[in-house]
């Protein structure tokens, strides 16, 4: 078959370094979520949804076949964070988090965790960031080491 096909649903998340709150601001985090989606859309991985709250962010999008996981996390932090520090001297210290978990959506999951991340506020009322993501990892058979995970 000449063709190349994929179609590789991926689930992201990551924080803040230190899960410092600097995206309490609603619009800011909603153009940061659309400056995020156009960096996905130029490395060729369709954007599905972008979501979270003031210390951390949920990417459900499609990999393309010629990107690799840690080339597309380098790109949605890189650029926005030069973009978030732009926005004013209270971002000049904005950092991402060095780390990420990265998971597999299979086809019939992906309304749902697209549902997810579309009600990150809601879910956060209940659920810190940390016993979000022990709980993703959990579910995907993912061990982290709590001495490196929370940087």
């Amino acid at each position: 078959m000449p063709q190349s096909l994929a179609r590789l649903v991926l689930h992201v998340v990551f924080s803040t370094k230190n899960r410092v709150p600097f995206l309490r601001d609603v619009e800011l985090r909603t153009r940061l979520h659309a400056y995020m989606a156009g960096v996905l859309q130029n490395i060729g991985c369709e954007p599905i949804v972008i979501g979270g709250v003031e210390d951390h962010v949920h990417i459900l999008c499609n990999l393309s076949r010629t990107v690799t996981i840690a080339g597309l996390v380098e790109e949605v932090k890189k650029t926005p964070s030069k973009w978030m520090k732009e926005q004013g001297p209270a971002y000049h210290d904005f950092f991402w988090q060095g780390g990420y978990g990265a998971f597999s959506v299979s086809e019939s999951n992906v309304e749902r965790v697209r549902a997810y991340v579309a009600t990150q506020e809601e879910h956060h009322r209940k659920v810190s960031f940390q016993d979000e993501f022990r709980a993703l990892c959990h579910k995907h058979g993912v061990e982290i080491d709590e001495r490196y995970v929370w940087d």
